[in-house]
């Protein structure tokens, strides 16, 4: 009888230490794991869904679109390259906007870019836009990419002279918390990033760039 009762207990203690490892073991895990912020994946993932159904409609590139992000701060990378087929983003870049009233080449708007699409407001405009022709420009590595607004909140692009372009003032690297220089309403990467991206751009179709 003795014996059987030293079984059950020595059986029912083995239970309960196993129980206890399980159970630590589980939160150890649970506690160790890393879950990312994917808040700006997925609304990336989304803003594609989106544009690719619209290039398909519009006879637009259908490999790839550009996709800028002006609720992130200007100090951060929010210049995407998205691939339709890869459904990724294979590139992040730094990306300026317009000043509006604030001193030319500044950043006084890093967190809080203002948009017009009034003539000599010296803003960028939100709104899908598709690329023009490609040509000379006075800034970074001498090309430029006329900008086609598509929305009525980016009609006057063409109007108003705002064009792809490269600037020697924009960082290859992310300046946070400092953001990036402040043009005239023009979205303007670094002379590196842009010649990355030109070799993309020359050989397609008009390319959506939707900048929100």
């Amino acid at each position: 009888m003795n014996n059987m009762r030293k079984f059950i207990i020595l059986t029912a203690t083995i239970g309960l230490i196993l129980l206890g490892c399980t159970k630590d073991f589980t939160n150890e895990n649970i506690g160790s794991l890393e879950v990312p912020d994917s808040s700006i994946t997925i609304d990336l993932s989304e803003k594609a869904r989106i544009a690719q159904h619209y290039c398909s409609e519009n006879n637009l590139n259908t490999e790839f679109c550009i996709l800028i992000d002006m609720n992130i701060h200007s100090g951060k990378k929010r210049f995407h390259v998205w691939d339709f087929n890869k459904r990724e983003i294979i590139n992040s870049y730094l990306v300026s906007h317009g000043c509006c009233n604030n001193p030319w080449a500044e950043d006084y708007s890093k967190t809080s870019p203002q948009f017009s699409n009034i003539e000599n407001s010296h803003c960028s405009s939100l709104g899908k836009y598709k690329t023009g022709e490609r040509g000379w420009s006075s800034f970074g590595v001498h090309v430029n990419y006329r900008l086609h607004g598509l929305e009525s909140s980016n009609s006057n692009a063409n109007e108003r002279d705002i064009v792809f372009h490269s600037w020697e003032r924009v960082s290859d690297q992310e300046t946070f918390p400092y953001g990036t220089p402040e043009g005239w309403g023009c979205p303007a990467l670094s002379n590196k990033a842009f010649t990355e991206i030109d070799a993309y751009l020359k050989d397609s179709r008009p390319t959506l760039m939707w900048i929100y």
